[in-house]
């Protein structure tokens, strides 16, 4: 987990890569 830059936009991807992996 590294915080370097755009908090935000983790959350998002990490949302995709669990949905690709459920899916």
């Amino acid at each position: 987990m590294k915080s370097n830059k755009g908090q935000k936009g983790f959350s998002l991807i990490e949302l995709l890569i669990v949905v690709a992996i459920i899916g």
